[in-house]
């Protein structure tokens, strides 16, 4: 009997597969649990419009990812901080207070996203490059300057 999954069942199948199983298991265990449903022509029809919708949210969401990529290239944050001599800042300039910095300028970007390998411990520019997406990197300008 072949079976739709609705969720993930461990050694058997993924959520949207589609596989053959005994009709024993199908009735006595995954249909009374919800995990699965049987692969009738309605629920395929059912199943193929549930992929295509992913399908384009997440090429939406790609989309999106690309446009605030090429926004954030263009631009330059500018963060202000404490030096003491030769360009050294008291403390250093971390991911949370480049995305702060970011958020009160109306772009909403998650700390996480910002690939910081090391806090920023100097004044100047500096490129720090930012995951938008599994595809999609940006690299985005920081200055630091003088309080």
């Amino acid at each position: 009997m072949k079976v739709i999954f609705i969720k993930d069942m461990k050694g058997q199948g993924k959520k949207g597969q589609v596989k053959e199983v005994s009709e024993g298991y199908a009735a006595n265990f995954l249909f009374p649990r919800g995990v699965a449903r049987p692969a009738t022509e309605g629920n395929m029809k059912t199943l193929e419009q549930q992929n295509a919708s992913e399908q384009k949210r997440k090429q939406q969401e790609k989309e999106e990812a690309v446009a605030l990529g090429k926004q954030l290239e263009e631009m330059t944050v500018t963060v202000k901080a404490k030096s003491g001599e030769g360009g050294r800042l008291f403390g250093a300039i971390t991911s949370k207070q480049i995305a702060e910095t970011l958020a009160a300028q109306k772009i909403k970007i998650d700390k996480r996203k910002i690939e910081l390998s090391e806090p920023i411990r100097h004044l100047g520019v500096t490129q720090v490059p930012v995951k938008l997406h599994p595809e999609v990197k940006a690299t985005l300008k920081v200055q630091i300057t003088e309080e």
